[in-house]
């Protein structure tokens, strides 16, 4: 999370449509006998397994429209009561990633399938080496040697092409690895919300990440959570907040009495909230600036992911295809410093 002000740059950038389209139309379930003696959680879990093992064509239409957003060793969540947070059990949200560069971490990010990871745009400043990036999943402590992280070199880096420093508007990036992620009970992908509407069935939400704990502190070594309200944007905006500042592609959350936030480091990870119908988590916001940490009428501040869902699957479909390309020179504008990437 980066505070104001703040200077930035683009490293690439992926154009195309924005308007929104619907991904998921449907739900399923999952039903067993009263007297099943394995709990929701293995079930869910066992279901993943059967899935990718009898029906490999279908392997990407399960993991998104079926497992996305679940948690196979937590059960639904209830209240929980980062800043004002706690440590995160293990396994609490296995789409959590830390980016790093040369081994240390830098920023957060949330797996969206087995090839991509979805971040922040100003966590790339000072322009980074692609080759010296790495993204780790399934870790709770960065300094612990965890049987269940999985490590993955960054092949491409593609940032919005209309982030702007000024108003930090367009906050997004999207990572793709190296080499894909092999979902497990430790490592899983986020849901997307495909359209603005599908935010109005989301309740309890949560803040993630191995940030400071303080403003201009130390970064923590286990992975912090805790549980935040969505904060309407007339309220957000009002004069004696942030002043009219936000735009619609924003998101405010916290606690409006302050105590509760992002902060230095966990920028690009994730602001989930959980529909109890569907029992899954969905990436509402992408962690992305404030004025200092945890502040009386200074909420943490998030890319509104809803607006980008066809921003982020054209960009994989041009990756896809082949249309998309590096280019090994870099364009300095007035708002942006980037490395094109020509589609």
């Amino acid at each position: 999370m980066v505070t104001i002000p703040h200077t930035t740059m683009t490293l690439a950038y992926v154009t195309g449509p924005t308007a929104p389209s619907r991904l998921f139309s449907g739900s399923w379930s999952l039903s067993h006998p009263p007297a099943a003696q394995l709990d929701m959680a293995s079930l869910r879990f066992a279901f993943l397994l059967l899935s990718l093992s009898c029906c490999p064509a279908v392997v990407w239409t399960a993991t998104q429209n079926l497992t996305c957003g679940q948690r196979p060793l937590l059960d639904s969540p209830g209240a929980s009561r980062v800043v004002g947070g706690h440590d995160a059990e293990v396994g609490a949200w296995p789409w959590q990633v830390s980016i790093q560069k040369d081994s240390r971490h830098f920023c957060g990010g949330s797996i969206i399938n087995s090839k991509w990871v979805l971040s922040a745009c100003h966590c790339f400043y000072p322009m980074p080496v692609v080759s010296r990036l790495w993204v780790v999943a399934g870790q709770r402590v960065l300094s612990a040697s965890e049987d269940s992280s999985q490590r993955r070199g960054v092949r491409r880096l593609v940032l919005n092409k209309g982030y702007n420093k000024v108003t930090h508007d367009n906050d997004l990036a999207l990572l793709q690895l190296t080499e894909p992620l092999s979902f497990s009970l430790y490592v899983q992908p986020v849901c997307l919300l495909t359209r603005e509407e599908e935010e109005a069935g989301l309740e309890l939400c949560f803040i993630s990440g191995w940030g400071t704990t303080t403003y201009k502190g130390m970064a923590v070594d286990v992975l912090q959570e805790a549980e935040v309200q969505l904060i309407p944007m007339e309220t957000c905006n009002q004069w004696d907040w942030y002043g009219g500042i936000l735009t619609q592609h924003m998101q405010c959350a916290g606690n409006e009495a302050g105590g509760i936030d992002t902060c230095q480091g966990d920028s690009g990870g994730p602001l989930q909230c959980y529909n109890e119908d569907l029992d899954r988590f969905y990436l509402v916001g992408v962690t992305s600036f404030g004025e200092g940490c945890a502040s009386v009428n200074r909420p943490g501040v998030y890319a509104r992911v809803s607006r980008y869902y066809s921003w982020v699957q054209y960009t994989q479909d041009q990756v896809r295809s082949g249309v998309a390309s590096i280019q090994p020179w870099l364009l300095l504008t007035g708002l942006t410093l980037c490395t094109m990437v020509q589609l």
